[in-house]
């Protein structure tokens, strides 16, 4: 043996029992190159020996704010340091019987990128990946990621963490293999806020939302109740274990997280509930519900993509329209619940549309209109309102921008006002294709076939073809797609049979 070895051995063996948990350890979110969330309150947090001193210290130039705790029982700290303004420079300085010191620390937004397969999907796999690597040296842009993993409980053993990464800056090298949407997302948001920003991504393709709802708010709501039966069986070996199982995401990717600060959550989901549809309306709601009390803020901004147009399996079947007046419903229903629409960047045949760009974008928008309080065009025109007269439905909408536009391809609006995609029944509740002509801030929408409308829908399919949209006021911002959408309540077809 060599003589190194055995002398690290023999002095090994001499180490009091213990030695090695005297060593402050800083929970595995903290690593160089972080972002910490401004304005509000910072957790941090770790372990140590139990009763140890620990003193935690954001440091920038001169200026530090330690803030003192003592290691609890089981050897777990907490400290809260105090609020501080967007920047960088800073360094986390954690101390107890050693000391540990973080550097190229950043303060500004702290976004969560979540969901299946569209948020999972990576630069390189989406439209001129080599040019966005290229383009994607940015300092105040960090990234951090948590690889794919399920837990039939919720991980509360920092030691057992494996999954994650570490934080680092945005750059050529790194942004290849991370989520697209989330990059885009955050690569916007930083350029127009001029802050630093940080993203977590979190997601795992092919999964349904109630994988990433916590098994408490499952069982909170007795239609989901079902649920908590179902991951108590796989726990029991009774079915298999998988990433699809009820509370395995939360467990395993989500509750790690806490108590992290962080703005709010973007969510690219929603396939795999298309089946269920109707249910998505109560679960989409509860999980994030269940997030926001989890970090403890009770409006929490939550950003969400609309499906995309998709075949899935017949163009003209209604599973993702369904889904898509779901995620609508969130929005109506919930505040502080926003969403990108994307209605034009679909793929017939392909679930997931290369265009991960102006997803990011959309999204951007949105937070810069809702979370942030800009003067922007953030969203599409939104239903408002009915109003039938002498045969004609009129419909009236919000979020106009500087008008309503008729989209005449990928980068023009049509002079004809004429608008497609829409339905309407009378009294016997049969569709039947209609025309709408935009007039002043309406759209007037008529069939020979229904002579007393009741009902209109608007991009009532699972690839529909719709191009109404809002105009640009200034010329800088892109115009923005309206919603589809319906004005009835009638029976959906994703409705559990009774």
């Amino acid at each position: 043996m060599r003589l190194d070895r055995v002398l690290l051995l023999a002095a090994a063996l001499v180490l009091p029992a213990g030695f090695a948990s005297a060593d402050v350890v800083p929970y595995p979110l903290f690593t160089d190159n972080m972002v910490l969330q401004q304005g509000v309150e910072i957790p941090v947090w770790g372990k140590a020996d139990p009763g140890e001193d620990v003193s935690v210290a954001l440091v920038q130039g001169d200026i530090e704010s330690p803030v003192k705790v003592k290691a609890d029982g089981d050897g777990k700290w907490l400290v809260k340091l105090p609020k501080a303004k967007a920047g960088t420079g800073f360094k986390l300085e954690i101390e107890g019987k050693n000391k540990i010191l973080f550097k190229n620390v950043a303060v500004g937004e702290v976004w969560i990128g979540s969901g299946q397969s569209n948020m999972e999907w990576s630069v390189n796999a989406s439209y001129n990946p080599t040019d966005v690597r290229n383009a994607a040296k940015n300092t105040n842009l960090r990234i951090f990621t948590v690889t794919k993993r399920t837990a039939t409980a919720p991980i509360t053993d920092q030691g057992d963490l494996k999954h994650f990464s570490k934080w680092d800056e945005s750059s050529p090298e790194n942004v290849g293999a991370f989520s697209a949407v989330a990059y885009h997302f955050g690569n916007h948001l930083q350029k127009s806020l001029g802050v630093p920003v940080g993203m977590i991504h979190t997601s795992w393709g092919g999964t349904p939302a109630e994988a990433w709802t916590s098994i408490e708010a499952l069982e909170a709501e007795p239609t989901l109740k079902y649920y908590v039966q179902n991951a108590a069986n796989a726990a029991k070996g009774k079915q298999p274990v998988g990433p699809g199982t009820p509370a395995s995401l939360y467990n395993a990717m989500i509750h790690p997280l806490l108590p992290f600060a962080i703005k709010g959550a973007i969510w690219y989901q929603g396939e795999s509930n298309a089946g269920k549809a109707y249910e998505y309306r109560t679960l989409f709601p509860a999980m994030i519900n269940d997030w926001r009390k989890k970090w403890g803020v009770e409006d929490m901004p939550f950003l969400a993509v609309q499906l995309a147009p998709f075949n899935d399996g017949d163009a003209e079947g209604v599973r993702y329209a369904e889904l898509r007046d779901a995620q609508l419903f969130a929005t109506k229903s919930m505040k502080n619940v926003g969403m990108a629409v994307i209605t034009d960047v679909g793929d017939l045949f392909d679930i997931h549309p290369k265009d991960k760009f102006t997803v990011g974008t959309r999204l951007g928008l949105a937070a810069r209109g809702m979370v942030y309080g800009q003067k922007i065009i953030s969203s599409g025109p939104t239903f408002k309102e009915l109003k039938v007269e002498e045969g004609n439905a009129i419909l009236s909408f919000e979020n106009l921008g500087g008008g309503l536009a008729a989209r005449s391809g990928p980068s023009g609006f049509s002079g004809t006002g004429l608008i497609y995609g829409f339905e309407v029944c009378g009294e016997d509740k049969d569709f039947f294709p209609a025309k709408g002509v935009i007039k002043g801030e309406t759209v007037v929408v008529s069939t020979p076939r229904v002579k007393k409308p009741v009902a209109v829908r608007y991009g009532w399919k699972n690839y529909p073809v719709i191009n109404l949209f809002n105009k640009s006021t200034d010329g800088k911002i892109t115009a923005l797609p309206a919603s589809p959408f319906r004005t009835d309540d009638f029976p959906l077809t994703t409705m559990p049979k009774k």
